[in-house]
């Protein structure tokens, strides 16, 4: 077959009428050679434009270097905090740890636990192997060693004995000289905070004057502002209502005032919480008890019994008036738990679970203080009860800590 061939671009064409189209075009091609020429004038013109931009920019680099070195000199760049030591706390009366597990969640660093609990410091020292453990009486720690170096003192330390009324002994009970001890220790190390925690019931203890005179006894090197807030852990994430004192102090130095945590905006419930959790040892009723609770509904308790069986269970104080809603009662999976106390199945104070007829386990009772699953207790029974029962809340604990280190934050 006839090839036609352009003689411009050397491009070949098996038919007359293609090549004529070709030649005939708008845009004639052009050859080889010729397309190089064209690119690399182009080329040319680029880098000419560039040349002119690099000698522009040579023209001000000076100015603009001196202009620079000004700046450097009249901006303070702010030093950097380095903060890879976390704060420190010291906690006394420690118990089971519910208080520390929460202020470690939010960030602090335990230097000293103590209790004169053995079993308490066994729980500590199991769920907290690097830190210092110290059995025995805060009476007999040698402080010295943590002046200038603590954040933070806390703890659980006994205060209803801090009072003169009726036939309470005041001052000469012993557990009133832990007070006095703490505040020793207080004026001692003096810390940037201290926090105690205690029972809702110190509020009107004594008709308010046990607290009061607590706050003057602290403050009378008048280094600390001072300030208390009763909170209700159901409030903060944690499925029990049980309500808690905080008395805070921070340095009068500082001059920063201790805010508390805010509420959350929702409420945890134990249908949130007793699910899926891990066997344990526990508790258990009599068939009579088991019996009894088989005819009370959640959320009820004795009064949910037939009219005989109530006056039969409860004899004279059927009679006597009264609330005495904690006797039988029946937790409920749609609200937050009674507060648990240091017994699961003490007739006065019932805690029966939800669905089944048998007091709450272990691993029960410490879901519902918000502690790890993995976090574990060590002593008998009745002992992991009491620690569990007596313990802050681990999340109310670490909202209060996350409001301690925020305002920590500000004095570096």
């Amino acid at each position: 077959m006839a090839k036609h061939t352009c003689e411009n671009c050397g491009k070949e064409f098996s038919q007359k009428s293609h090549y004529t189209n070709h030649k005939n075009r708008k845009n004639p091609c052009v050859t080889e050679s010729k397309l190089k020429e064209i690119i690399q004038e182009v080329i040319e013109e680029k880098i000419q434009e560039l040349s002119s931009s690099i000698a522009i920019a040579n023209t001000f680099e000076e100015p603009i270097q001196k202009m620079k070195m000004k700046m450097k000199m009249k901006i303070k760049i702010p030093k950097k905090i380095e903060t890879n030591q976390p704060f420190t706390f010291i906690e006394v009366c420690a118990g089971g740890g519910g208080l520390s597990a929460g202020l470690i969640k939010a960030g602090l660093h335990p230097i000293l636990l103590n209790d004169n609990n053995a079993d308490c410091c066994k729980t500590l020292k199991k769920n907290h192997p690097n830190s210092n453990i110290v059995l025995g009486s805060m009476e007999d720690i040698d402080f010295t060693q943590y002046i200038g170096k603590v954040d933070l003192l806390t703890g659980g330390v006994p205060c209803q004995s801090f009072s003169q009324a009726g036939l309470r002994k005041g001052l000469d009970d012993p557990r009133g000289n832990l007070m006095l001890k703490f505040i020793e220790i207080l004026n001692l190390i003096k810390p940037k905070i201290f926090m105690i925690e205690n029972v809702k019931g110190l509020l009107t203890h004594d008709d308010g004057n046990t607290i009061l005179r607590i706050i003057e006894t602290m403050n009378s090197n008048n280094l600390y502002n001072i300030t208390y807030q009763c909170l209700d852990a159901s409030k903060f994430d944690v499925p029990q209502k049980r309500e808690r004192v905080f008395i805070i102090g921070v340095l009068k130095s500082i001059n920063i005032p201790f805010t508390f945590p805010c509420e959350s905006n929702t409420k945890k419930i134990l249908r949130d919480v007793l699910v899926d959790v891990p066997p344990s040892n526990g508790a258990s009723y009599s068939e009579e008890k088991k019996n009894l609770f088989r005819m009370i509904p959640q959320g009820g308790c004795w009064v949910n019994l037939p009219e005989n069986i109530q006056k039969e269970y409860m004899g004279k104080s059927y009679f006597s008036g009264g609330g005495k809603r904690g006797i039988l009662y029946r937790l409920s999976m749609e609200k937050p738990s009674l507060t648990l106390l240091c017994s699961p199945s003490q007739k006065q104070t019932e805690r029966c679970h939800p669905l089944e007829e048998r007091p709450l386990t272990i691993r029960e009772y410490a879901r519902i203080q918000t502690f790890d699953d993995d976090y574990e207790f060590i002593g008998s029974i009745n002992s992991q009860y009491k620690q569990i029962g007596n313990a802050v809340p681990v999340e109310l604990a670490k909202k209060m800590g996350l409001s301690i280190v925020q305002l920590l934050q500000t004095t570096l």
